[in-house]
């Protein structure tokens, strides 16, 4: 039994946090990937971005962000005005590891004649050093909207760079990051599964490595892929993704049977986000009980980071051109 765990010996932790959520106007979200105890007493569940945006809709205070670091910067940039707490500030993310600010500036400034595309799991002085901050939903669209010849860093994430080259005939300069979790699955167990279920679609996300995405029926975000799983006529589906999804897979259609893709040894638990683990209910207690720790973000940085996301947004919706966003268009 942990520290935390041991000095809250007799504390009814559901009801302290429904009462310090009531008391600190505080908003609740979970990522996908949380535990399904955390999911299920968030006011809402879902993928980063939009989680963000919600919250920022609301009248609430304080975001108590139940996911990784990034995430819950995203959530204090477009939200300055309210306090973001993270129940464990130790709950990181291997795309941000991969990619720290100031060997992405160097990288940047030896490619002058490209733009920085960057995927939004990474952190908020790696944005700041971006000119469009993708998601995973949005990147495809937002590609069609740059002109063929410009040269482009993808970062940092080198499965879903080479995903969408792939996919778009682009020739994008890929930053060498991963995502653990998605790495870890195997393609040998992944073909033993679909032979012990034939006809069982594979929904996947494009953080997989090609060898999986290979197989997959179906390849697109957590969202994508839980509408995908929702939508689809087939009684068993397998799903290539953090696997805690699968709880609101199951809420939202118990009649099915949803099945993780293995890892390696086909049973082992890596295909499970360490970081996302780091969050619990008795963290997230003494996170609103104690406001700590909170996301801080120098307002310079803030903004810095803020454009890229702004120009996503704005591409995403399609309600401007590429030439009125104020971005630097380079070629070589």
């Amino acid at each position: 039994m942990n520290a935390v765990t041991e000095s809250l010996k007799g504390v009814d932790i559901r009801a302290e946090i429904d009462r310090l959520r009531k008391e600190r106007n505080a908003v609740i979200l979970a990522h996908y990937y949380q535990d399904p105890v955390i999911q299920d007493l968030a006011d809402f569940v879902g993928d980063s971005l939009d989680l963000s945006r919600k919250a920022a809709d609301t009248d609430a205070e304080v975001i108590a962000f139940c996911g990784v670091r990034f995430m819950a910067e995203v959530a204090k940039i477009l939200s300055p005005e309210k306090t973001v707490i993270l129940p464990d500030m130790a709950a990181g993310c291997s795309l941000e590891d991969s990619c720290p600010p100031q060997e992405f500036a160097a990288f940047r400034a030896a490619h002058p004649d490209h733009i920085a595309l960057t995927y939004i799991n990474c952190s908020a002085a790696v944005k700041a050093h971006s000119d469009i901050i993708v998601t995973s939903s949005s990147a495809e669209k937002i590609l069609a909207q740059l002109p063929l010849d410009q040269k482009i860093i993808f970062a940092p994430d080198k499965n879903l760079g080479a995903y969408f080259n792939r996919k778009t005939g682009r020739d994008m300069l890929l930053w060498p990051g991963a995502c653990i979790v998605h790495e870890a699955f195997s393609e040998t167990e992944l073909l033993k599964l679909k032979a012990l279920h034939p006809g069982a679609p594979v929904a996947a996300h494009p953080e997989c490595p090609a060898y999986i995405l290979d197989h997959a029926d179906q390849v697109g975000s957590t969202r994508a892929i839980l509408e995908f799983a929702l939508a689809t006529q087939a009684d068993t589906i397998i799903v290539a993704t953090e696997p805690h999804i699968i709880h609101q897979m199951e809420k939202a259609a118990p009649h099915k049977t949803f099945i993780g893709a293995p890892g390696a040894d086909g049973n082992c638990n890596c295909n499970m986000c360490p970081y996302m683990a780091l969050n619990t209910l008795e963290k997230l207690y003494v996170a609103l009980r104690d406001m700590q720790p909170r996301i801080e973000l120098d307002e310079a940085t803030r903004l810095a980071a803020k454009a890229p996301l702004d120009r996503m947004l704005a591409m995403a919706a399609g309600t401007v051109g590429l030439g009125d966003l104020g971005l630097r268009q380079v070629k070589g």
